[in-house]
C-alpha cells in the first residue's frame, strides 16, 4: 500500500466525526435532488404514458345545445383532427347509507363503445350496455371511497329528474386523474363523482336529443392552436359556446402541471442551496485541516512528492468524504420519494405509476455534488501544496498578544481571565471567525425557511377558510334562477341566513394579455364571502368597475385605474369595458368581483342569481339536506368544512410533509457546521489548552474558553441567520406562486425563535462532545509535538 493511501485511511478515521457531520450535509442536497427528480419523473411518465394510450383529448369546448348535424361543418375546419359529442350534465346522488350530500358529473358514452378520446380505463366491471339507460361507470376515487362495486345502485337527480343508476363499471379517464369539482381546489371523493352513461340514454334525460353540449378535440400535426380556437369560439357562439379551452384550462391536467412546475423548481433551488453550503464547509474544513498538517506537508514535499500528488491526496480525502455524502443521499432520496408516491398516488389516479432513481438522476446528483466538492476544495488543496517545504516547515509566526477591539466594547470587569483569552483569539483571526459565523448562520437561514413554511401553510388556509369564506354552505343552480329563490331558501329547516351570487364566464383582456375566469356577483358588503386587501381588512364592492385578486392583475399587467376589455361568454357575448377599481388579496385561486346588480345589469338580465350561500344550524343539517334534495333546481352542494379538511390534508401530505424533512436537513447542517469547527478549534489549539491546564486551570475553566467562542459565534451568527432565511424565503415564495394558491409572506416570532432553538441546541449538542473531548486530551502528546 501507497504511503498516502496508508495516510488516507488513517485521516480519513481520525476525522471520521466531521467527515460524516460534512458528508450529512452534501446528503441532505443529494436527498432533495433525487427526491425532486424522481417524483418529477415519475409523475410525468405516468400521465404521458396516460393521456398517450387513452387518447386524451387537446381542446374542450362546453356550450349550451347545438345539432349534431353541425359535427361535419366542423370537422372541415383547418387544423381540426378528431372531433367527439357529447352530452355533460350535472348530477346529485344518495349513498345508500351515506348522509352527505354528493354533486358529480355525468359524461355521455357511444352506446356500448369507448369514446374515440378520453377513453376510460376500467379498473372492475365493464361499460354500461348498448340500450340500458340505469347503467353507469363510476370514478374510481369515488366507488372506493364509499366501497361500491359493479351491481351496486345509486340514485340520482339529472336535470330536475330522479332516477336509478345500477354500477356497470369502475373506471378512470385522463380527463380527471385529479377529481375536484369544478368550484374547488382539492378533491373530496366522498362528495363528489364522474359517472360516464350511454349518450342515448343521458341525452334523453337531459333534453339533448340529436344535440350536444360539449365537443373534444384533437389537433393535425403542425396546426395553430389558436387558430382553432378561434375558428370554434366563431362558429359555435350562437350555440352558447363559453369559448373553446386547451389542456392548460383544464383543471385536472392544471394541477397536475402546477404540482410538476413546482417539482422542477424544488429540484433545482433547494439542492443549490444545500450545496451551496456544502462547498462552503468543505472549503473552511479542508482549509483548516490541511492547516494542522502543515508540518506533515512540508516533510512529505522534503522527501520528493510532487505538488500535483499531494493534491491528489487531499483531493481523494475530499472526494471520500463526498461520495460516502452522495451515497447516503441516494439512499434517503430515493427512500422520500417513495413515501411521497403513496400520497400522489392518492390525489393523481393514475393507473400506474413507476416510482424508482433514474440512472440520468444519478449521474446528475453525482456530477453536482463532486463540481461542489472541487469548488469547494481546490482553492485550499493549492494553496497549501504551493508552499515551498522550507516555509511550511517554519512554525507559523507568533500571534500578537495585546489588548484587542473587542475586548473595548466589554467592560473589563465582566471579561475574567477566560473571556479576554476568547475575545483576544476571535480578534487575530477575523477572517475565520467571519467564515464560522457565515456556516452557522447559513443552517439558522435553512431553518428559517422550514420554519415559515410551516407558519405559513396555516396561515393562508386559516385566511381562506375563515375570513374570505365564512358561509357553511354553497348551493349551485341548474340555470341561472329569479332572486326570489334565495328567500325561498330561507324558509328550509336549519337555515340561518342566506347570501345570493350571480357567476358569468367571461375573458379579461389588457392589451395582448388575457385570461379566462368568471366574474362573480355579490352584494356590496358581502357577509359569507368576504374580500380582502392587502391587511387583511374587509372591503366593499365598488359602485362601478371591478376589483381583481393581486396575483390575477399582475399576470394581465393592469393597475388600479386602468380599463379591462371583457368578454362576456354566455348570453349575448358583449364585449364590456370596465375600470379596475380595486385590488384585493386571496391566498387560493384567482378571482373578478362586482356588484350583483351591476352583473345584471351588464348581462341585460333581472334580478338573477346562480347560487346561494348559507348559514346552517349544524344540529339541523340532516334535515336540511333531506329538504335540498327534493329541490330539482340545486345541481349542486358545497360542503364547506369538507372543503377546508380536504385542503388541510392535501397541505399535510405534501407541503407540510415536504417542510418537515427541510427543517429536519437544516438541523442537520446546523449540527454539522457548528461541530466542524468545534472540532477544527479544537486540533488548532490543543497545545495551548493542554497548556493551561498544566498551569492549574480546570477542565471547566479552559472549557469555558472554546465553548465561549463557540457560543459567541452562535449568538453572532443567528441575526445573520435570520436575514438568510428571511431572503431565502421570499425567492421561494415567489418561485411556488401560481393560479391555484399563494402562500402568504409572513414571518412571526415563532419562525425566528425555531431557527434560534435549532442552532442553539445544536451547539448545546457540540459543547457536550467537544468537553467530553477536552477530559480525554493527552496534554503529554500535545506539549511534546514540535512548537
Amino acid at each position: 500500500m501507497k504511503t498516502l493511501d496508508r495516510k488516507l485511511y488513517r485521516d480519513l478515521w481520525r476525522l471520521k466525526g466531521q467527515a460524516l457531520a460534512i458528508a450529512l450535509v452534501i446528503a441532505s442536497g443529494v436527498m432533495t435532488l433525487i427526491l425532486a427528480v424522481t417524483t418529477l419523473e415519475s409523475l410525468t411518465g405516468a400521465r404521458d404514458r396516460f393521456y398517450t394510450s387513452h387518447h386524451y383529448a387537446e381542446l374542450f369546448v362546453d356550450l349550451k345545445r347545438a345539432p349534431l348535424g353541425l359535427l361535419a361543418q366542423l370537422q372541415q375546419l383547418d387544423g381540426v383532427n378528431l372531433i367527439e359529442p357529447r352530452v355533460r350534465a350535472a348530477v346529485r346522488l344518495a349513498v345508500p347509507g351515506y348522509g352527505d350530500p354528493v354533486r358529480g358529473q355525468l359524461l355521455s358514452l357511444p352506446d356500448g363503445r369507448q369514446p374515440l378520446l378520453n377513453h376510460l380505463h376500467l379498473k372492475a366491471g365493464s361499460l354500461p350496455e348498448p340500450g340500458r339507460d340505469d347503467q353507469a361507470v363510476v370514478s374510481d376515487a369515488f366507488a372506493e371511497a364509499h366501497g361500491l362495486a359493479p351491481g351496486d345502485r345509486l340514485e340520482a337527480i339529472v336535470n330536475g329528474r330522479h332516477t336509478q343508476l345500477t354500477i356497470s363499471g369502475i373506471g378512470l379517464s385522463p380527463e380527471y386523474l385529479y377529481q375536484v369539482a369544478p368550484t374547488d381546489m382539492m378533491p373530496d371523493y366522498r362528495r363528489y363523482a364522474v359517472l360516464w352513461m350511454n349518450q342515448r340514454a343521458l341525452a334523453q334525460a337531459y333534453g339533448m336529443e340529436g344535440a350536444f353540449n360539449s365537443l373534444t378535440l384533437t389537433l393535425q400535426a403542425g396546426a395553430s392552436e389558436a387558430d382553432v380556437i378561434d375558428a370554434l369560439d366563431l362558429a359555435l357562439a350562437r350555440y352558447g359556446a363559453i369559448g373553446a379551452q386547451t389542456r392548460h384550462d383544464q383543471q385536472s391536467h392544471r394541477f397536475i402541471e402546477e404540482e410538476l412546475n413546482q417539482q422542477r423548481i424544488t429540484a433545482t433551488v433547494l439542492p443549490a442551496i444545500f450545496l451551496t453550503v456544502s462547498a462552503f464547509l468543505l472549503n473552511v474544513v479542508m482549509g483548516r485541516i490541511i492547516q494542522t498538517q502543515r508540518e506533515q506537508l512540508a516533510v512529505l514535499k522534503a522527501f520528493g512528492y510532487r505538488d500535483t500528488e499531494l493534491a491528489r491526496h487531499y483531493g481523494l480525502l475530499a472526494g471520500a468524504i463526498v461520495l460516502l455524502g452522495w451515497a447516503v443521499g441516494v439512499v434517503l432520496g430515493g427512500w422520500a420519494a417513495s413515501g411521497l408516491a403513496g400520497v400522489y398516488r392518492e390525489y393523481f389516479r393514475f393507473p400506474e405509476m413507476q416510482f424508482g432513481v433514474p440512472l440520468w438522476a444519478l449521474a446528475l446528483s453525482l456530477l453536482v455534488t463532486l463540481l461542489a466538492a472541487l469548488a469547494g476544495t481546490w482553492h485550499a488543496v493549492w494553496r497549501a501544496v504551493g508552499r515551498p517545504p522550507a516555509e511550511a516547515m517554519r512554525p507559523p509566526a507568533p500571534h500578537r498578544f495585546r489588548r484587542s477591539w473587542l475586548e473595548s466594547l466589554v467592560p473589563a470587569a465582566l471579561l475574567g481571565n477566560e473571556g479576554r483569552i476568547v475575545l483576544r483569539n476571535l480578534a487575530r483571526h477575523p477572517l475565520k471567525a467571519a467564515f464560522s459565523v457565515l456556516g452557522i448562520a447559513l443552517s439558522a437561514g435553512l431553518l428559517v425557511i422550514g420554519a415559515y413554511q410551516l407558519a405559513a401553510v396555516d396561515k393562508m388556509i386559516d385566511q381562506q377558510y375563515r375570513q374570505v369564506l365564512q358561509m357553511d354552505m354553497e348551493l349551485t343552480f341548474n340555470e341561472p334562477t329569479p332572486a326570489r329563490a334565495a328567500g325561498e331558501l330561507r324558509h328550509l329547516p336549519g337555515v340561518l341566513a342566506v347570501e345570493s351570487w350571480r357567476r358569468v364566464p367571461v375573458t379579461l383582456i389588457h392589451g395582448h394579455r388575457h385570461y379566462r375566469t368568471s366574474l362573480l356577483g355579490m352584494a356590496q358588503e358581502p357577509g359569507m364571502r368576504q374580500v380582502l386587501d392587502g391587511q387583511g381588512r374587509p372591503q366593499r364592492l365598488p359602485e362601478a368597475g371591478v376589483m381583481l385578486t393581486r396575483h390575477l392583475a399582475e399576470q394581465l399587467d393592469v393597475q388600479v385605474g386602468d380599463t379591462l376589455e371583457v368578454a362576456v361568454m354566455e348570453g349575448r357575448r358583449q364585449r364590456l369595458s370596465l375600470p379596475l377599481t380595486a385590488l384585493v388579496d386571496e391566498p387560493l385561486g384567482v378571482g373578478a368581483y362586482l356588484q350583483l346588480g351591476a352583473l345584471n345589469a351588464l348581462m341585460h338580465e333581472g334580478p338573477a342569481i346562480s347560487g346561494v350561500w348559507l348559514l346552517v344550524d349544524r344540529e339541523r343539517t340532516a334535515e336540511l339536506h333531506a329538504a335540498l334534495w327534493e329541490l330539482p333546481g340545486v345541481a349542486s352542494i358545497g360542503l364547506l368544512t369538507e372543503a377546508e379538511q380536504g385542503i388541510r390534508d392535501y397541505m399535510d401530505e405534501t407541503l407540510l410533509m415536504v417542510a418537515v424533512i427541510f427543517v429536519g436537513i437544516a438541523s442537520s447542517i446546523a449540527f454539522g457546521v457548528t461541530y466542524n469547527n468545534a472540532r477544527i478549534a479544537f486540533a488548532e489549539r490543543a497545545r495551548e489548552l493542554a497548556t493551561l491546564q498544566v498551569l492549574g486551570y480546570t477542565r471547566a475553566e479552559v472549557a469555558r474558553i472554546l465553548l465561549g467562542e463557540i457560543a459567541l459565534l452562535t449568538l453572532a451568527a443567528i441575526p445573520l441567520g435570520w436575514a438568510i432565511g428571511v431572503f431565502f424565503s421570499h425567492l421561494l415564495n415567489r418561485a411556488f406562486t401560481h393560479d391555484l394558491f399563494r402562500i402568504p409572506l409572513v414571518f412571526t416570532p415563532h419562525t425566528f425563535g425555531f431557527a434560534a432553538a435549532g442552532v442553539l441546541v445544536a451547539s448545546l449538542l457540540v459543547a457536550a462532545l467537544v468537553f467530553r473531548r477536552l477530559g480525554r486530551l493527552d496534554k503529554i502528546r500535545v506539549l511534546k509535538a514540535v512548537e
